[in-house]
């Protein structure tokens, strides 16, 4: 397989994508004086804005997510990182969505919701293409494997949680379904449908659980932000429980019998397959 070495501007230029990210991170929790993320925007994006927000401690998942960011950072200096096919087809689409994470952080701090929904999605469609690509393009090395698909598998998973509740934000902002009895079913109907994309892109990837445990992470504390005063629905946390455990436990199982099917082919049809 061919080689693609960048030279160090490269690996710098990615690195002041992953910096920025994490000091808009920063910015954002109202460390440096600012109003925190779940207090901007008139407060839609907090926990009980809206019938689809996790609870507080979901969101301790970013500092899992930022984590990876720095030591992706540092990994994507060492030369294997600068020769490696995949980090020559990813490292521009890990880098936007560093940016637009930091981005999304500062529209929200200016209130402007709508636009916060657009770059969310934008910032979504952006992980999805690093999926394929870490799909397409097989990691050349234990540590790529290990820090790209565990970093971007979490990272995937939060941002589709997070682009619901975001959605749902906007939408009440609105004053849609206010008063009305179908934002409860179409509640339910939401969380399934997460639970249906975890369980696909649990089979499509390959039987990877990064993506599937943490949207079920983000699912499950819905469930407990739907039982606390503020924004109470016990058919919304039974719907949100019902589908983590569903996410939990489906996506385990199929990466198993994928596994084991994977361990049953020929090693030559094996080989070929991790070739194409």
């Amino acid at each position: 397989m061919r080689k693609h070495s960048v030279g160090i501007a490269v690996p710098i230029a990615t690195a002041f994508a992953m910096a920025v990210a994490i000091f808009g991170a920063f910015a954002g929790s109202g460390a440096l004086g600012g109003t925190p993320i779940q207090h901007a925007s008139d407060g839609w994006l907090d926990t009980d804005s809206t019938l689809l927000a996790p609870a507080g401690p979901a969101f301790g998942i970013w500092s899992l997510v930022y984590v990876g960011l720095v030591v992706y950072a540092i990994w994507q200096f060492f030369p294997a990182a600068r020769a490696s096919r995949l980090q020559y087809r990813a490292r521009a689409w890990i880098s936007a969505s560093a940016l637009l994470n930091a981005l999304w952080i500062g529209v929200v701090q200016f209130g402007w919701l709508p636009v916060s929904l657009v770059v969310i999605v934008v910032l979504l469609l952006v992980l999805i293409r690093t999926l394929l690509l870490l799909i397409t393009t097989p990691p050349e090395s234990t540590a790529e494997r290990w820090i790209l698909w565990v970093l971007f598998g979490v990272y995937l998973g939060w941002v589709s949680v997070a682009t619901i509740a975001n959605t749902a934000a906007l939408l009440g902002s609105w004053g849609v379904g206010e008063g009305a009895d179908w934002p409860v079913p179409v509640a339910i109907a939401l969380l399934a449908v997460a639970a249906v994309i975890a369980l696909g892109t649990t089979w499509y990837s390959g039987g990877h659980l990064g993506m599937p445990l943490a949207m079920a992470w983000g699912v499950g504390w819905i469930g407990v932000s739907r039982l606390e005063p503020g924004n109470y629905s016990q058919p919304v946390a039974i719907a949100a429980y019902t589908a983590c455990g569903i996410i939990v436990i489906g996506s385990v199982v199929l990466a198993w019998v994928l596994r084991r099917h994977r361990d049953r082919q020929p090693i030559p049809a094996r080989a070929q397959g991790a070739e194409s």
